[in-house]
């Protein structure tokens, strides 16, 4: 009997995972499930052009699962691990494994006090989520709160704003991203959004909720009351590890790895994508976590193929994180790690005439940039970057262990 490699996760990293487990040659089988109805699609496009109405459910789509060689189940979420036994649960059955890939991503942070499952107050994080903003927004014709002063809340925002629909954004923070992008850009931004018809609400939470069938009022700290047509949520994301609650792997704001994308204490297991917290050692040996469509595609494949290698044999997963944000007409490009910065600088763009982007600096290190409408500037420092900031720390190194005798069981029936 043949391998089995268990993937938890059928969004794009489930995805990106099984197709370079079979480019890598892996002959054995790979069993994908996901919690959600659908098969992986595009996830930036629900706060933008699918909300908008400027592509289609079906253009979102990014694979049909027949074309990748795995087995596909979907709205089959794992409930459970037992790494012991290297066993998946599936409510009431359970399927052992030879390897496992978490890529169960994040699930939307629920906002204490708020009606959740109210028609007219939603969240986006699914297809099915921006199907229900837009029958909010089609039964509605008030304002549009929008809750959360992150890359989504600012987002859905503008996408609104397109849309010609009244707009208020409520956030805790003085400017809009400013913890992201600095202060600077921050500042920047908050004008643009206001500029743009957006009203700001900054600096505030909603103390009380008043949920009705045509509106919902909202009142503010400060006793300030309106009432809107509909509410999104949008005030971040938790890793999904519910279902690792009782399986003793380290779980700490996401799965815990070491450089290679193992799980820590396990050679069978890896993470990738937005669930995953490791140390990226192009920077420092700090584990964090990278919420951003291009981290899944690129760690999703580095785990697969360390799964394969094993760790003693697998390198470490160093990359640049690179990410982009669309609002009012201005793309956002972010490269590197702009937070670890302590200083700024200009850095000029090699095309004549454009704009020069910000670096951020660390110990007279280049440590991350941040470009306004600025591609080719982006697109030139960020190979600099790369080059400058090329990986020093070299993982241990442990000796490879005796192979241990392999087990095969199907012990889920129809798998």
């Amino acid at each position: 009997m043949s391998e089995r490699i268990v993937i938890a996760g059928a969004g794009l990293a489930g995805l990106r995972a099984a197709e370079r487990l079979r480019e890598l040659g892996f002959e054995g089988e790979v069993v994908v499930f996901g919690a959600e109805p659908d098969i992986a699609y595009h996830r930036p496009a629900l706060s933008k052009s699918l909300l908008t109405g400027a592509v289609s459910r079906a253009q979102t789509l990014l694979a049909d699962p027949l074309e990748v060689d795995a087995e596909w189940y979907f709205d089959t979420p794992v409930t459970a691990l037992s790494p012991n036994r290297q066993v998946v649960h599936l409510d009431g059955e359970e399927l052992r494994y030879d390897g496992l890939i978490i890529a169960t991503g994040v699930e939307p942070r629920r906002m204490p006090g708020a009606p959740h499952g109210h028609p007219r107050v939603v969240v986006v994080r699914t297809l099915s989520d921006t199907t229900a903003l837009q029958r909010a927004l089609a039964t509605s014709s008030g304002p549009v709160a929008v809750i959360g002063d992150g890359f989504i809340g600012c987002e859905v925002a503008s996408s609104l704003r397109e849309m010609d629909r009244d707009v208020v954004l409520i956030g805790r923070s003085r400017a809009l991203l400013a913890d992201v992008l600095g202060p600077e850009i921050g500042d920047w931004l908050t004008a643009l959004h206001a500029a743009r018809g957006v009203r700001l609400e900054l600096g505030t939470t909603i103390r009380r909720w008043h949920p009705g069938t045509t509106s919902v009022g909202l009142e503010f700290a400060d006793g300030r009351a309106i009432d809107v047509g509909c509410v999104v949520v949008a005030v971040g994301s938790v890793p999904a590890v519910s279902w690792l609650r009782g399986a003793k792997l380290p779980l700490d704001d996401g799965v815990v790895c070491g450089p290679t994308c193992h799980v820590v204490g396990s050679d069978t297991i890896v993470a990738a994508g937005d669930v995953a917290r490791w140390p990226n050692l192009r920077y420092d040996a700090t584990p964090r976590r990278d919420e951003h469509w291009l981290n899944a595609v690129e760690m999703s494949r580095a785990a697969a193929e360390n799964l394969l290698a094993g760790p003693s044999g697998s390198p470490a997963y160093t990359p640049v994180p690179r990410y982009w944000s669309e609002q009012h007409g201005v793309r956002i490009q972010v490269a590197g790690r702009p937070m670890l910065g302590t200083d700024t600088v200009l850095l000029e763009s090699p095309v004549a005439g454009t704009r020069p982007i910000t670096g951020f600096v660390s110990g007279g290190e280049l440590v991350g940039l941040i470009g306004l409408d600025s591609p080719a500037a982006v697109l030139h420092w960020t190979a600099e970057l790369a080059r400058r900031s090329a990986p020093s720390i070299v993982p241990p190194q442990r000796p490879p262990e005796p192979e241990r005798p392999r087990h095969h069981s199907r012990a889920a029936a129809g798998y």
